[in-house]
């Protein structure tokens, strides 16, 4: 499949998302018998009959995230009507982290390379804190969930060191499978960490059916994208891809330019991850009729400070009767 045809396939599962069945196993792959998803999987955010819970973390010109923040710094805007944010805190939970690593051909083209990937990937497992959980899908021609959910972060750590490289990529599939470990955390903070070039070219499952999986999860997508002599082209398809899921998700995507090392933006996804805000609205919208509603989320600084960016999962399915 070619670069232009993974671009198109992603630019249509935006525009219409279908629906996720199955929860079985990537190879072979689930029959699409048409079901509606378990009422349990509606919610993308922390949605009850009176509050919305948004995750936003907020960064600097410098991509550094910005701390002492106060409610009234923000505004939020469900189907873009401004909400009255009745609560507001800083989020200090454990994080459940899936790492989605890809070890296809594309991205282990020399022994230094290879190297870089796994010193990155390792990074989020040596920087663990009590309570933390890990889960590892590692993914080239196939995808599989190498390390199922488990608080050892020692065991996710080895598996990074034998993961075999070489083969093709089939990133959706592993960032499906990943969403699905996820679920069963039960902490409130979750966070999916792709280690790719976006290179996308053996998945079973479609850009829009990852869409939605992700659209009825809370889980947060960060790529740390290795997209060799295309690391500034902003419009290249396999990019495009990577950022189009972290953006849908509220997470972020670090291309490395030539300024750091790819490990060098291990470092930041953590500090990303544990320094978001939580702006809570009681949504002036109250019906319960499973519709998905769009976010949006402006910051309004304090006199003094620079022009400052938000990251924030762009919507929610509203409860059910």
């Amino acid at each position: 499949m070619t670069a232009r045809q993974i671009f198109t396939r992603f630019a249509l599962g935006l525009a219409v998302p279908l629906i996720v069945y199955g929860q079985g196993p990537i190879d072979p792959r689930p029959s699409r018998t048409p079901q509606q998803p378990a009422e349990s999987a509606r919610a993308t955010l922390h949605v009850d009959s009176t509050l919305v819970l948004v995750p936003v973390e907020v960064s600097d010109p410098m991509n550094r995230p910005v701390s002492g923040l106060q409610k009234e710094d923000f505004r939020v805007y469900d189907d873009k009507v401004e909400q009255t944010i009745t609560s507001f805190s800083k989020e200090n939970d454990p994080i459940a982290i899936c790492l989605v690593f890809d070890v296809s051909s594309s991205m282990t083209t020399g022994t230094k390379d290879l190297r870089e990937q796994r010193i990155a990937a390792q990074y989020f497992f040596r920087s663990s804190e009590p309570g933390d959980e890990y889960c590892v899908v590692v993914l080239a021609s196939s995808a599989k969930v190498a390390i199922p959910l488990t608080g050892n972060a020692s065991k996710a750590d080895n598996e990074i060191m034998f993961a075999k490289p070489g083969g093709t990529t089939a990133l959706l599939d592993g960032v499906y499978l990943g969403l699905n470990e996820l679920k069963k955390s039960k902490k409130l903070r979750k966070a999916l960490i792709v280690i790719s070039d976006g290179g996308e070219n053996n998945s079973r499952y479609t850009p829009g059916e990852v869409l939605q999986a992700l659209r009825e999860s809370e889980v947060l997508v960060y790529a740390v994208g290795n997209f060799g002599g295309n690391n500034t082209d902003s419009s290249y398809p396999d990019r495009v891809l990577l950022r189009g899921l972290t953006r849908e998700s509220g997470g972020r995507m670090f291309p490395p330019t030539g300024i750091g090392t790819i490990y060098d933006f291990a470092d930041k996804v953590i500090i990303d991850l544990r320094n978001r805000y939580v702006l809570g609205f009681s949504p002036t919208n109250a019906a319960k009729d499973g519709s998905y509603h769009h976010l949006e989320v402006k910051i309004v600084p304090p006199k003094g400070l620079p022009k400052l960016s938000a990251h924030w999962k762009t919507g929610y399915y509203a409860a059910t009767q």
